[in-house]
This record gives structure tokens, sequence and C-alpha cells, in this order.
């Protein structure tokens, strides 16, 4: 990666309308439209969720009977939950001791 130098000094005198028209102007970094906003999917954190919860991966799996790789893969970022998941996450996080005492053998 090549090293850039930057004139703070340039950027500071920058009035805030000469900032804006100039984040406008980088196509990487473009606003988003509520069209846009619309069309993208939330995805539960699921590595947000498990530390909340104080547990491990392990712990986490075991507890939720979600394979361990398979978790593994949604917090690195290899691979998405799919519908289903996303929404058994979703309910994990608004209410993990209804999801464990639903998973819970009966005796």
């Amino acid at each position: 990666m090549k090293k850039t130098r930057h004139d703070w000094h340039r950027a500071d005198a920058m009035t805030d309308e000469e900032i804006h028209a100039a984040a406008l102007a980088d196509p990487d970094a473009q606003p988003l439209t509520p069209k846009r906003l619309a069309g993208m999917r939330r995805i539960p954190q699921v590595r947000i969720i498990r530390r909340a919860l104080g547990l491990s991966q392990e712990e986490f799996a075991v507890r939720f009977h979600i394979p361990l790789g398979t978790l593994r893969d949604w917090e690195q970022g290899r691979k998405e939950p799919d519908t289903a998941a996303r929404a058994y996450l979703r309910v994990i996080g608004h209410n993990p001791k209804a999801v464990t005492e639903a998973l819970r053998p009966k005796s």
C-alpha cells in the first residue's frame, strides 16, 4: 500500500461545503439513500450477542445448538447467516433465557 502525505493545513482550511463536495466526489464514499438503505439486509452481530451473554464461542454454540464451525464462519465474516438463522439470532439477542429454556431437554 502506497503511503500518502496529507496536507492537514489545507484540510483544516476547508469550509463545511467544500468538505461535503469533496466527500460526494469520492465514488467509494457515497451517502446511503433511503432506497439503498431499504434494500440492505440487517444481519445480527453474532459476536456482539455472544459477548453480551458472556459466553465463549464453544459455550454459545453448545447452548444454542449451533455448529461451532458455522458460528466461527459467521463471526469472521466468511459466511452470512441465512434467513432462518438471522431470525434465530434475533430471538437469542432479545430473549436468550427463553431460547435456553425452550432448548433444555425435558426430564
